[in-house]
């Protein structure tokens, strides 16, 4: 079974919906975005998810303390680095944090996917470019990732049924394409689980 992220969830209804569809992750965003959640009201957002699915903070180039605040907290369970943060960077996180360390890279450049093989994160997420691209790439070129990987960038329900046979992810990551007109929506985010759970 391929495991799901639905990332990017802002409201009570997003845990409602997630709760009900029986995702993996979903994903806080505490980088600026329009998607972006204060820790107050991922606090308050994180009470109502269910035990069984496990919250990922969203971050890009953040203070590492920042990061350890909610790691002490106990209200993300995964770290997601979305930035230019460097191996230096993951290994003092590593020091103070035992959560796992998601590593976002461009998965079309070739230097930044050699790096990221050799990167100590647990898991690498393949996007198109950083920070979220919402566009997708040649699936092509996961087949040199020798590691785990969260894959991104252009999936939504009518396309998941080809990634998750294109390529050997061990999740889906999903954010725009769980969204019509800029908002998430139940259908979506139950199709998609549903998708990703069938394979």
């Amino acid at each position: 079974m391929t495991k799901i992220k639905l990332c990017g969830l802002t409201e009570e209804k997003h845990i409602r919906w997630a709760n009900e569809a029986g995702c993996d992750y979903i994903g806080f965003v505490f980088a600026p975005s329009r998607r972006r959640v204060s820790f107050e009201k991922e606090k308050e957002l994180r009470k109502l998810l269910s035990p069984s699915i496990l919250p990922v903070g969203v971050f890009v180039d953040a203070p590492i303390g920042e990061i350890l605040s909610l790691c002490r907290a106990d209200v993300i369970s995964l770290v997601q680095l979305h930035g230019n943060e460097e191996e230096g960077y993951i290994q003092e996180l590593r020091k103070q944090c035992q959560l796992p360390i998601i590593r976002a890279i461009d998965a079309t450049d070739k230097e930044a996917l050699r790096l990221g093989l050799d990167s100590s994160a647990d898991f690498l997420l393949l996007d198109a470019k950083k920070g979220g691209s919402g566009v997708s790439f040649d699936w092509e070129i996961t087949k040199t990732c020798t590691r785990p990987y969260f894959l991104a960038g252009g999936l939504h329900p009518d396309n998941l049924k080809e990634a998750v046979t294109k390529t050997r992810a061990y999740a889906l990551d999903l954010s725009s394409g769980l969204e019509e007109a800029g908002e998430k929506t139940r259908s979506r985010m139950l199709e998609a689980t549903r998708i990703a759970h069938a394979f």
